[in-house]
Parts: C-alpha cells; structure tokens; sequence
C-alpha cells in the first residue's frame, strides 16, 4: 500500500518567510522523481525552483499560481510506493511496466533515504530525473486517496480534479463522492487557457496579464518573433482603461430633451468622475527594497559626501588595457570593474568601511574580508548581487564575475545566496544619465560609493581651461562607525586613483 507524504515549503534561507506560487511544474497525477522540480516561487530575494524531496505520484496540490504562501504551509501530497489496486487496462502492456517500474524506483530510493530533505536545485543528490508520466486521478488507488485527504490540512483545498472518498461502511465497498470542481488553474508557460502556446516567456508579463484580465492571444509581441514583452502588456492595460473611461463619459452624458424647454431649466452635464487611483501592493523585491530602506533611514545616521573627479586618464587606460592584442590580452574590463578594484583597494586603507554596528551588543564589527555589492536594475526591481572575496580579485576577475551576475539577474535567476551577505555596495547610477545622487545604504552595511555619469566638461587641467572627461563621486556614511575624516580620505584616494590610475599599482 502506498504512503501519501506531504510536502511543505521548506525554508530558502536568509530570514525569508514566504514565497509566491509563479508556475506550478507538475500536475496531479503526475509522476515525480526524488529532487524533481514541482513548482517555481518567487520571494523577495529571487525566483528560484523548489525539488521536491519524495519520488512517486502526486495526488494533492496546495494553491493557485499568484498565491502566497508562508514557509512550512503544504505545498503537495506525493504518494510513494506502488498503489494497489490501480487500474491500467486503458494503458498498453509497455507502458504500465515502464509506469510500475518508474514507482518502484522512486519509491525505494525515497524509503531508503528518507527523502532527499534539498531545498534549491543544484543541491540535490544528482539522482536523474526521470520521464514525466501522468495517472489519470480517477484511476488512484481509492484507499491511497482516502489517506491523502485525511492528511491533508483541513484549511486546504483539494486541487482540481482531485477526487475526495466519502468513509465506507464496516464491510462495505467505498463510495465515491465528487467534490465541487475548483476553477482551473493558470495555464502553464506559454499556454493561456489551454488553446495553445503563445508567444511569452517572462513569469511577470503573465502574472500582469492576468491581474488585468488581459487576453494574451490578442496581443502582438513586439519582441523577436512576435515575442510578447512586458510594454506590450502595458500597453493593453492603457488602452483597456483608457475604453471604459471613455464608456463611462458617454453614460454620464445626458439625453438631448425632447421638448423645448426654458434655458435656466437645462442642467449643465455632470462632470466625470476622477480616475481611481491604483494601488500597488508592496510585496515581492518592491517590498524588500521598502523595508530594507526604512530600516536603514530609521537605523543609521548617514552622512554625505562628494567630490567630482577627472577621469580622463581612467578611462584611457581602460582603452589601451582593451586595445591589448597577444595570448597575454584577456577579456574587455568595464569601467565598473575598475572603479570597484578601486574600492577594494580603498577599503584596505581605510577598513572602518567596510564594517557593520552590532547595536544590541553596542559594538563595531569590522569584517576580514570584502564582499562587494553592486546595485543592478531588472524588472523585477532594484537588487544588489555580491561578488564574494573581492579584495582577492583583480580587475578582470571582478569584471567577469559582475556579468555573470547580472546576467543571472536579468533572467531572475539569482539565488538568495547571491544577493546578501555584502560588506560595502558600489551603485553606478550614471547609467540612469544623471550625475549625482545621495545614496542610501544598503543595511546593515556602513557606506556606499555612488558614481554619476562620466561626461566632457571643461576642468583646468594644468593650468589650462580644456574639455576632459567628469565623474562625480559620492560617498554615504555611517557616522557611527567613522568620522567625517575617514570618510574624507577614503573619497579623496578613489578620486585620486580615478585621476591617476598610477597610483592604484602601488596597491597592486
């Protein structure tokens, strides 16, 4: 007989507490290999696959997509173990052993493990995953689905086409109940309604589409091969507003009178009703972002200062470092890269920076090593990917690591891992074309080095007036852990370093 476990959603570290459902990649019914990926969570650090820790066949599903759900709330019953009694005589002779046999696989690897107990794909105990199959849910063994709603949460509702046992009598045969059918789930990627791929690839795009009762079937793409992108769902949410705004003009709009009637007696037409504003609920990375901000206003009593700096020669040295040809010639490093090899080779200098306040045991806490924060604009919002150890890493080393992790960011692909844990945070907001700024830190960091555009515009370069290349500079403080001094210095040798890349090779 099989035995229905249940599965929560387990803990994804760094103090998260809740997720929200995006897609769900199994259906009940279906098949399912121990560490197998069964649905894809959004939290406020990352989207990232959930494996599920038992192998066998899926007889529950807990939440819609777009719902929201704290850590340790079921997320699916999985049955493991052969069920007894199923009925496979509409399935050919190849594919019930094949179907026996995936099982009894996942079954006996599950007893004898205890399941896998993974969290995050890539930790998990590289067991093949094996071909999805699908168990018609009325085909389940009955006894095995009795136990799967007796073990489930009472507060939770059974999945579509789920089928609930009423209890049978002493001796009697079990009746089968069918139970209110729930509304169908969101279509899986691609799919809106079951008619049929569409062309959209982003979570987000959907979900949006689906908050706005949006048909995605009726939208051309406007990215590659009709590629359906997040302003072309903007864009039918405007115009779908925009249509019953003017329908509800033309409602408001009174008839012309029939008769003739005194001027004074024709009321003037009413007015239309001002447009409701929207609410955004602050939730996900927006939310995040939003508490990690007020705590660090409430908490750290900042500072700011700035200085502009000539960055002409940076910059052609970045030139003649890419311009280098030969086998000794490595990959092209960005302005980034070098600016936060600037910043490592700073904090070396000036270490009260790179620290943290414990304020419960009144203490400085200056950390040994560099984990170098660097804000990075997606669409799911502001977040701020760390590359780990880089005091130990050189210009390209740091270069290259950057655009991995913002590729990884870009494809919400970053874990949580991958986006906490930094000592000091480096934000290039020059991308955005402006030229300064008053960062806020990044808590529980204690500074932050913002960096504007880099533009011509006249400078007295020895003693003349010419054009050169500008850079503002701009450092935010904790001034618990340091005075305006130190934070003076620190700015003063980046924007030395900045003017003359010569002496950061003292450093190197």
């Amino acid at each position: 007989m099989a035995q229905v476990l249940e599965f929560k959603l387990p803990d994804l570290g760094e103090g998260l507490t809740e997720a929200e459902i995006v897609r769900w990649l199994v259906e009940v019914g279906e098949v399912v290999a121990i560490d197998q990926p069964v649905v894809e969570v959004e939290t406020a650090k990352a989207m990232v696959e959930v494996p599920c820790p038992y192998g066998g066949v899926v007889t529950a599903r807990f939440g819609e997509e777009g719902t929201e759900l704290p850590v340790g709330a079921p997320l699916l019953t999985v049955a493991v173990g052969a069920p007894e009694g199923l009925d496979f005589s509409g399935a050919s002779p190849s594919s019930t052993e094949s179907l026996a046999s995936d099982t009894s696989a996942s079954a006996t690897a599950t007893e004898s493990s205890g399941g896998s107990g993974n969290v995050l794909v890539g930790y998990g105990t590289g067991a093949p995953a094996a071909r999805r199959r699908r168990i018609r849910p009325d085909r389940l063994d009955r006894t095995l689905v009795q136990t799967s709603v007796a073990d489930a949460p009472v507060s939770a509702a059974p999945a579509a086409g789920a089928l609930v046992l009423a209890p049978a009598a002493s001796g009697t045969a079990p009746t089968t109940a069918a139970t209110p059918t729930a509304p169908a789930a969101p279509a899986a990627v691609g799919v809106v309604n079951g008619q049929g791929p569409v062309p959209v690839v982003s979570p987000l795009v959907r979900r949006l589409a689906r908050q706005h009762d949006i048909d995605l079937r009726r939208l051309a793409g406007s990215g590659p091969d009709g590629l359906i992108l997040r302003a072309d769902v903007d864009g039918a949410i405007r115009q779908a507003e925009e249509t019953a705004a003017a329908k509800t003009r033309t409602a408001r709009t009174p008839a012309a009178p029939t008769g003739a009637a005194p001027a004074s007696a024709v009321e003037a037409p009413a007015a239309p009703a001002a447009p409701a504003a929207e609410r955004i609920p602050l939730r996900g990375v927006r939310g995040a972002v939003a508490d990690k901000l007020s705590r660090s206003r409430t908490e750290i009593p900042d500072a700011t200062c700035w200085v502009d700096a000539d960055a002409t020669e940076l910059m052609a040295v970045r030139a003649a470092m890419n311009a280098a040809t030969g086998p000794s010639a490595g990959p092209k490093v960005s302005v980034l890269a070098l600016l936060a090899r600037i910043c490592t080779a700073a904090l070396a200098r000036f270490p009260e920076l790179n620290s943290t306040v414990d304020t419960e045991a009144r203490e400085i806490v200056r950390l040994p090593g560099v984990h170098l924060g660097f804000a990075a604009q997606t669409e799911r919002g502001l977040v701020v990917p760390v590359v780990r150890d880089a005091h130990t890493r050189n210009a390209e080393s740091i270069g290259a690591e950057i655009a991995r992790l913002t590729e990884l960011a870009r494809t919400g692909k970053l874990s949580p891992a991958q986006l906490t844990g930094g000592t000091f945070t480096l934000n290039n907001y020059g991308v955005f074309g402006v030229d300064g700024s008053t960062p806020i830190i990044n808590h529980p960091e204690a500074a932050m080095l913002g960096v504007g555009r880099i533009m011509p515009k006249p400078w007295v370069h020895q003693g003349e007036l010419a054009v050169r290349q500008v850079v503002q500079l701009s450092l935010t403080f904790d001034h618990r852990v340091c005075d305006g001094g130190t934070a003076g210095g620190f700015l003063r040798y980046v924007a030395d370093c900045v003017e003359q890349p010569a002496v950061l090779l003292r450093t190197l």
